[in-house]
């Protein structure tokens, strides 16, 4: 075995050359993110082989009671990382085996409309400043178009169009994204200063923003909705989409989706809704039986004398008057 770089070196180096440069622009963001924010500062001075396992769960615990779902995916670049450090020679073996992954929340929140009203009012509200106001605007994206973050956060204005996104690198590879009016005027009122991105890095004009959207915190606070991931407002731009009558297949391709499976398990429908669905079956099954029953009666009583209907009148019911 040979000896062990530092976890720096080896990713700037070694593993970068022969992993990361394969990967797609999107998922070097996405790493590029873990890095800084996590992987770096944690093990980035500590040679490959005293990376022990313990640590590892250390870490990933620690980072799982703030973020489970950025601690998996974070967890995943530091397990290929490790991975081609093994095949390097570097270390036995694997310091993330037998780690487990936080398990993953039912698909099953979405916004009611009262609670979109009141997201629209907080945003409308902010009044924020430079990173502030772009993840504000990022947010209303989101919620309009039912994008991925990552397709929004690192949109070029190349990919703008009229009416549409023309994404060259999504996660299922390049699409097309309608707008809305409302997407359309968002996208309209930001500044053109020369920098490629719609959202550019405050700091460096030649780079995205960060894909980190402490904002949303905050404002899911004010708006009330505390138990509503980032990501449910992919769900429910795919569950609003399917009760008002837009197909799945169509939902599918508006999400960028392979099969229309997977837009199944986004576009679910809130319990107010198919409870309504139900009262309104209901209704339509005692409308029905109370007709039947009142055929049923008026073929047994006798017609009507000209006392008890006037065949003359515009009220239908016998006595009882047009008032």
């Amino acid at each position: 075995m040979t000896d062990a770089p530092t976890f720096h070196d080896f990713v700037d180096g070694p593993w970068r050359t022969a992993c990361y440069r394969r990967c797609r622009e999107s998922t070097r963001r996405r790493v590029d993110s873990a890095l800084q924010t996590q992987l770096l500062p944690t093990f980035g001075r500590q040679s490959l082989n005293v990376i022990g396992r313990a640590e590892v769960h250390l870490w990933f615990d620690r980072y799982s009671q703030t973020a489970p779902g950025g601690a998996n995916r974070t967890l995943d670049v530091l397990r290929q990382i490790m991975n081609h450090a093994v095949e390097c020679g570097h270390i036995a073996e694997n310091p993330t085996s037998g780690v487990t992954r936080n398990p993953r929340p039912q698909l099953t929140r979405f916004l009611s409309r009262e609670e979109i009203d009141r997201l629209h009012a907080v945003l409308d509200s902010h009044r924020g400043r430079g990173s502030g106001w772009q993840q504000a605007e990022i947010l209303r994206l989101l919620l309009l178009t039912g994008c991925r973050r990552g397709e929004i956060v690192g949109l070029r204005w190349s990919e703008v169009g009229d009416n549409a996104l023309h994404l060259a690198d999504s996660k299922t590879g390049p699409r097309t994204v309608l707008l809305n009016a409302q997407a359309q005027a968002i996208l309209k009122r930001q500044s053109r200063d020369g920098s490629e991105f719609v959202f550019p890095s405050l700091r460096d004009s030649s780079k995205p923003r960060s894909n980190e959207l402490s904002l949303w915190r905050k404002i899911r606070k004010q708006a009330r909705i505390e138990d509503v991931r980032l990501h449910d407002l992919r769900h429910n731009f795919a569950s609003y989409a399917v009760m008002n009558g837009v197909p799945v297949p169509v939902v599918s391709r508006l999400l960028g989706h392979t099969n229309a499976g997977m837009t199944l398990r986004y576009a679910h429908m809130g319990d107010w809704d198919t409870q309504l669905a139900a009262e309104r079956v209901g209704s339509a099954i005692a409308a029905a039986l109370a007709g039947s029953v009142h055929l049923a009666a008026n073929r047994q009583r006798p017609a009507p004398t000209s006392d008890e209907y006037d065949v003359g009148s515009r009220n239908p019911f016998p006595n009882r008057s047009s008032a």
